[in-house]
């Protein structure tokens, strides 16, 4: 059953539900990349290595306990209190694993085009100053940098959405282009919740055609295999924040699907 939604699901922002959207969207990315991009280049996974703040959201993997130096129940000086022994428990800082897409070069083995997609980590507190740290590398590199911003919720993290430009109302989600070729001019797609996802150029090298991201087939093939048709409760609002407009929107869309009505997508974006 698809989405009742025309492009991004806000339902899918639900923290407990992304990490597993956010696996689907990079796997199914690379698979719709792939045999566009052969046989001079290959798309894949790859993983970097991140440390959390066990403080904040996160159970640490590994605990290393130390046992005591002496059992309990030794014997106490006169006069004297002595505290027995506790077992310490060492709390390591976990490392989280974030993957992404690269496009690489057969010939060469060397990183054409870095394809993210963003999630929550990367848009507020460390996580973003990490991510944003990346970012400003790869714009000193040659690699093209894709960024995808399916998330409403979170500070402006990617290289459009803190461009110097009046930002428009319906900028919700954003995917994000710079070339490595031509780093003053960025491209981007903005999409609005009544929006359909965007079919997107990705660059590769200068004198090779872009490849095309089917992001809405993508999220089409994310939604069926995931089941989420099954897990959310369309009759409850959305877990995020928005617009008084959107929520309006979003209330009259689901009532009319459950009536048995299709809602017309934004005429602007056909």
């Amino acid at each position: 059953m698809p989405s009742p939604f025309p492009g991004m699901d806000p339902y899918l922002e639900n923290p407990a539900l992304w990490p597993d959207i956010h696996s689907s969207l990079i796997a199914y990315i690379r698979e719709e990349l792939q045999p566009q991009v052969r046989p001079k280049y290959i798309a894949r996974i790859g993983e970097r290595v991140e440390l959390t703040d066990l403080g904040r959201a996160y159970i640490p993997d590994v605990l290393v306990v130390h046992p005591p130096l002496s059992t309990f129940g030794g014997p106490v000086a006169a006069g004297v209190l002595v505290a027995d022994e506790p077992v310490t428990i060492e709390m390591l800082e976990e490392e989280r694993r974030v993957p992404f897409i690269e496009i690489i070069s057969r010939e060469f083995g060397d990183v054409v085009t870095l394809i993210e997609v963003l999630s929550p980590a990367n848009k507020t507190g460390a996580g973003r100053e990490q991510y944003l740290h990346k970012q400003r590398d790869i714009l000193y590199s040659q690699v093209n940098l894709v960024e995808i911003d399916l998330l409403g919720d979170g500070r402006a993290t990617t290289l459009a959405r803190n461009a110097p430009i009046a930002e428009t109302p319906y900028w919700r989600y954003i995917v994000s282009i710079s070339r490595g070729a031509l780093r003053g001019r960025l491209e981007a797609y903005p999409i609005s919740l009544r929006d359909r996802l965007p079919r997107c150029r990705i660059p590769l090298r200068p004198e090779d055609e872009d490849a095309v991201l089917d992001l809405p087939a993508v999220f089409t093939r994310c939604y069926d295999v995931g089941g989420y048709d099954l897990l959310i409760d369309y009759t409850q609002p959305p877990p995020v924040s928005l617009s008084p407009a959107d929520e309006e929107w979003i209330a009259a869309l689901l009532a009319a699907q459950r009536n048995g009505v299709k809602i017309r997508e934004n005429p602007f974006h056909p």
